[in-house]
């Protein structure tokens, strides 16, 4: 059985006996319920890993560090998200969907037909909380990197990008097969909101020289049309 995996981003020494934060150790002891001297996990979010025994003393809850271990399991290329801002379920959701299909940096995008409007309060919680969905996803995934987030962008600071940029389409007049190129180590993918980009975000889309495409001839979800690409550029590009 897979010992539970928990965040923890420090640096303990193999043999040291650390004591858990408070909200490590409510998950641990009152959510999963874990007993005394259950293995665990704790990930740094740098690709590396501490296999830990659970102690219990009273009210603590600390962790012995037997051994660190390097396990990099993230595609072998580099894939770019940029989201289009969607309500809050819904962007959870591709969140922790990204994480678990590789996803290396994921951009929240400030489309003009997203539904979501963040200010900037909102957008310092929303950050605080897409954290937190990352660092639980990857606990569940194996990752022991953790997929970069970067603050809400507008589409043309995203396109300033030099890396080849996909944006999603269904009237696209070519596929993912025909627009990639095998030795593309770096990709990033742009997906619109549930209304769609609008006729101005294409065309300044297309003055960058991005490549619109489409995926099969289905209109897909803008919380599918993501995933579904993502996971078929990585098997196209051989990254698995």
């Amino acid at each position: 059985m897979t010992a539970p995996r928990f965040f923890y981003p420090f640096s303990p020494q193999c043999g040291d006996t650390i004591e858990l934060p408070d909200t490590l150790a409510h998950h641990a002891v009152r959510v999963l319920r874990l007993k005394h001297d259950t293995p665990i996990v704790l990930f740094d979010g740098r690709q590396g890993q501490y296999h830990a025994t659970l102690i219990l003393e009273g009210k603590k809850a600390l962790a012995h560090i037997h051994k660190y271990e390097t396990r990099n399991v993230e595609l072998a290329g580099h894939l770019t998200l940029g989201q289009a801002l969607v309500s809050s379920d819904k962007m959870d959701w591709i969140i922790e969907k990204a994480v678990e299909t590789g996803v290396r940096t994921f951009i929240p995008v400030l489309a003009r037909r997203s539904v979501v409007n963040l200010g900037v309060e909102r957008i310092g919680k929303k950050m605080r909380h897409w954290e937190k969905i990352i660092e639980s996803a990857c606990a569940q995934c194996g990752r022991n990197q953790l997929m970069q987030l970067t603050e809400p962008k507008t589409l043309p600071s995203l396109l300033a990008t030099t890396d080849l940029t996909l944006i999603c389409h269904p009237d696209a007049p070519h596929s993912l097969r025909d627009v990639l190129n095998p030795s593309s180590n770096h990709i990033t993918l742009l997906i619109g909101p549930e209304g769609g980009w609008s006729e101005e975000e294409m065309a300044q889309a297309d003055k960058a020289g991005v490549k619109p495409v489409r995926f099969g001839k289905r209109i897909l979800r803008t919380e599918t049309a993501g995933l579904a690409m993502v996971s078929a550029i990585s098997a196209l590009q051989d990254w698995e």
